[in-house]
């Protein structure tokens, strides 16, 4: 295997807990994502650390990887839905067994994939929208079938329609039959002599195709929707793939998405803090009124119930935590300073107050200060 642990990605140890994992994968996503950091790896690197929160954040997932790895727990010898059993192996030796595949037999379509980068209102709100994507369509002019319209494939004469050939061999144990995939019909039990002018005897033509997309409120970064039926086309009439379309969400300036709790950073003067205030707060839906009460301290959170993000599932709101940041000012007037130095006279607590420059100093050694 060639990829990275998953643990390992995120900069984390086996047994982290959901916080954790949510908490690297956040601080990662924000750091890599393809909108923000334009390096040549950022791409790859942002997959990476997507596909390994995809994994560990999902309880069943994270079990079995946990437990296998990267390897997949249905191969080897169990004779699993994708297994390699005791009745494939004496197949592939003596051409016998009950497992073999009708080449002809309806077959689901392949699965597509599609990538989405969405603003942050756009993930909160959802939206309904339009995407183009490259996708092979069953062919107009032969339905299907890759023949020459008027005509029909014929059922290989070399297989007999089975899509397999046995090959005899001399080994020193004896002789041998290996079932292989006939190279005449490339193991599909029919040959087409007359192809199709559109599609070349495939079947399927790629186009661009628009489909419209419900992007779901309240759908989070790394989440994905399943389109039924906008996949690759099925084969011998099988129903087609599915389309999974995986959201990337660009980040906030002002808040952070936590599940579904937003957080925003409210910063106070020291006025505020100290006498209270009532201010507008920003959230998602607008603005909203906060009363601050006097003596609040940076660092207290205040918790705006249902002011968060609807929960994609339909399980109610998430809410806005407001965190309070008291900012200190970096430039004072000479009046400003001194009702500073007043105010710490009266409370007893007078600092040693440090000048930012030598004009101040000899200022105030000048006024006896």
């Amino acid at each position: 295997m060639n990829k990275r642990d998953y643990y390992e990605v995120l900069g984390l140890t086996k047994g982290a807990s959901k916080e954790e994992i949510k908490k690297a994968y956040r601080k990662l996503s924000k750091q890599y994502h393809p909108d923000i950091n334009k390096d040549d790896n950022a791409v790859d690197k942002f997959k990476e650390i997507s596909e390994a929160y995809e994994v560990l954040s999902d309880d069943q997932k994270k079990a079995q990887y946990d437990q296998f790895g990267h390897a997949n727990p249905n191969q080897g010898f169990g004779g699993g839905a994708d297994g390699f059993g005791f009745e494939d192996i004496f197949s592939s030796f003596f051409g016998g067994g009950s497992r073999r595949r009708d080449p002809n037999a309806p077959r689901k379509g392949e699965d597509l994939q599609y990538s989405m980068t969405i603003d942050f209102e756009e993930a909160v709100f959802g939206k309904e929208t339009e995407i183009e994507i490259p996708k092979d369509e069953t062919c107009d002019t032969c339905h299907g079938n890759g023949a020459k319209p008027g005509t029909t494939p014929e059922t290989c004469s070399h297989c007999q329609g089975t899509g397999q050939l046995n090959v005899t061999q001399d080994t020193p144990f004896g002789r041998m039959v290996n079932r292989r995939a006939c190279h005449h019909c490339q193991g599909t039990g029919k040959l087409i002599k007359d192809k199709c002018s559109t599609c070349h005897g495939q079947g399927t033509v790629t186009k661009r195709k628009k489909i419209k997309v419900s992007i779901p409120a309240g759908v989070d970064d790394g989440q994905q929707l399943r389109v039924t039926g906008q996949g690759e086309p099925g084969k011998n009439g099988g129903p087609a793939g599915d389309l999974y379309i995986v959201f990337r969400v660009r980040p906030h300036e002002r808040f952070e998405r936590d599940g579904d709790d937003i957080y925003f950073e409210l910063r106070l003067t020291f006025p505020q803090a100290s006498l209270g205030d009532e201010i507008e707060v920003p959230t998602v839906n607008g603005k909203v009124k906060l009363k601050i009460p006097a003596g609040t301290q940076s660092g207290t959170k205040f918790r705006l119930k249902g002011k968060g993000v609807k929960n994609v599932h339909g399980y109610g709101m998430g809410d806005q935590h407001v965190i309070v940041k008291v900012m200190t000012p970096s430039k004072l007037t000479e009046k400003q300073k001194q009702l500073l130095r007043d105010f710490a006279e009266v409370s007893g607590d007078i600092p040693e107050e440090q000048s930012s420059s030598l004009f101040d100093k000899i200022k105030r050694t000048i006024k006896g200060d």
